[in-house]
């Protein structure tokens, strides 16, 4: 096998040397550019497996020149893999990059192990597959991919990433908006693995408490706090041999964050009361619908940790992105939802398909479902047609308080703070509904209220499962914050009727709930003085 040749584009000597001595060590050769204009010269004469490319290369430092370099690079040879360099502060600018294209990025000054790690994994994903250009047939023909629908090219590209590196032990970290299947994804790359034979253990990382977290992660012993009547293993042990599935890792509490990174770092753990550490085979998949990177940045996130996660990055399209998989999609939903209610067999006319296929679905798939199933239900007919789901969504809108209608003109974080007061004006300010609808858990919907300014700490003495929330109404900003007063107090004086919450529910997890808005107390990132 020939050797890779690997080249390196840096206006700093100091950092091209560095670099060649490192990569030369691992087995590489190198090449090196000064400036956008050599390092395109020498891609044009010579092949180059991938590509080291700094974002800055004048006193400017806003990274224009990086990103129209990389712009460049890919128009030139879009299946040549590009790792960005950038300084600690410009984070967010090697955020823009890989969603220009990029593979991923590293920050200087960079450890050499983690570096020599990552130029691997990608120079590994980047290799062709067996079958080049795989079709969705020649993908299934070699793995198992049920229950992922969809052969859009942005899709198979996935699919064919997943292949690639399911059998490896790489952390994978799956970003995505909620609800374009990052389960399924993840589901995927266990089956297809050497570790397909044991358990994916899941774990919703947004919906454990701080005070709970050890417990719940690595277990405990006999005796190691009051109610600890025997053993209990953590979901680490349980996962020993197969895959560790960290879902809504970004809502991870940063306090939790140092003691995951262990587990991450050599495998060990040390359960709650024990006096010695347990080893765990254990591969980690991890998933986010937020932009770990911008969490590093503004020191919400580890960036050691974020590291050790993001070996291998799957970036999962939206809906909106492969719209020609929508009608694959429909038909695939509507004969499932069909079979649980126990329903004949119902198509879609296709005017119907193309009327799905033209929406924006800013909850994707999940949202197509839903939709789906709720004209299914209210129309039931053998045959649903465009003009079904116009009904039932004016239905819909008709009964609510307006739905998203006048959003137009809205920032993202006006229009999500528009679809949290809408929700909770819908549900009666009952959180656990609010969560469930809008696709988070509890605790990531806490400190987004905080955020909003819509609501404060969870009532005390409220049910778990139904709390509501106390917001004035002077907060909310409109009628809403009147209604949720008015469903919050009415709620409240139902509770207390019932005799309030229940007994027996441990002071630690309620009391967690509150610090579930997270005080993110050191806004300092990992990494000392760069």
């Amino acid at each position: 096998m020939d050797t890779q040749r690997i080249l390196i584009i840096d206006d700093d000597s100091a950092v091209q040397v560095s670099l060649a001595l490192l990569l030369k060590q691992a087995g590489y050769q190198t090449l090196c550019a000064d400036d956008p204009a050599q390092a395109l010269a020498l891609l044009a004469r010579q092949p180059v497996d991938l590509v080291l490319q700094d974002m800055n290369f004048s006193l400017q430092t806003s990274g224009e020149e990086g990103l129209q370099l990389l712009a460049d690079i890919r128009a030139a040879q879009p299946a040549l893999p590009v790792l960005l360099m950038t300084a600690w502060g410009s984070i967010a600018l090697a955020v823009r990059g890989m969603q220009a294209g990029a593979a991923n990025f590293f920050t200087k000054p960079w450890d050499n192990t983690q570096l020599a790690e990552l130029v691997r994994a990608t120079l590994e994903t980047a290799a062709p597959a067996p079958s080049g250009s795989a079709s969705r047939q020649a993908l299934d023909e070699q793995f198992d991919f049920g229950g992922i629908i969809g052969e859009h090219p942005r899709l198979l590209k996935v699919l064919a990433t997943i292949g690639q590196v399911a059998n490896t032990r790489a952390p994978v970290l799956i970003l995505g908006e909620s609800g374009c299947g990052k389960e399924l994804i993840a589901d995927a790359i266990h089956r297809n693995s050497a570790r397909a034979g044991k358990a994916i253990v899941k774990i919703n990382m947004g919906a454990i408490t701080p005070s709970l977290f050890e417990s719940e992660m690595f277990g405990h012993v006999r005796g190691a706090f009051t109610d600890a009547k025997a053993d209990r293993k953590g979901h680490v042990a349980s996962a020993d041999g197969g895959t560790l599935f960290l879902d809504e890792i970004g809502e991870l509490n940063r306090s939790d964050q140092v003691k995951l990174l262990r587990v991450l770092q050599d495998q060990t753990y040390q359960p709650v009361g024990a006096s010695r550490t347990e080893r765990a085979d254990v591969r980690v998949v991890s998933a986010t619908n937020r932009e770990l990177a911008e969490l590093v940045a503004g020191g919400e996130f580890r960036e050691d940790l974020f590291y050790r996660l993001n070996l291998i990055t799957i970036r999962l399209p939206p809906l909106r992105e492969r719209r020609s998989d929508i009608p694959l999609l429909a038909r695939h939903i509507i004969g499932e939802v069909a079979a649980s209610y126990g329903l004949p067999a119902t198509t879609i006319a296709p005017q119907a398909l193309e009327w799905l296929s033209a929406q924006p679905w800013p909850g994707n798939i999940r949202q197509l479902k839903q939709t789906l199933e709720r004209t299914l239900l209210l129309v039931g007919r053998s045959e649903l047609r465009q003009a079904d789901f116009v009904a039932v969504e004016q239905h819909e809108h008709g009964a609510g308080a307006g739905g998203l209608r006048g959003v137009d003109g809205m920032t993202l974080e006006q229009v999500e703070r528009h679809m949290i007061a809408h929700a909770l004006d819908q549900h009666q300010g009952n959180i656990s509904r609010v969560a469930k609808a809008l696709g988070v858990s509890r605790t990531a919907l806490y400190r987004r209220l905080e955020r909003h300014g819509l609501g404060s700490a969870p009532v005390a003495g409220a049910h778990d499962g139904n709390q509501a929330l106390a917001a004035p109404a002077s907060r909310m900003g409109s009628a809403a914050g009147a209604r949720l007063d008015n469903a919050a107090g009415a709620h409240n004086e139902r509770l207390n009727d019932g005799g309030g919450a229940r007994s027996g529910r441990p002071d630690d997890a309620r009391g967690a709930l509150n610090s579930g808005h997270g005080g993110h107390g050191d806004h300092r990132g990992h990494g000392g003085g760069r």
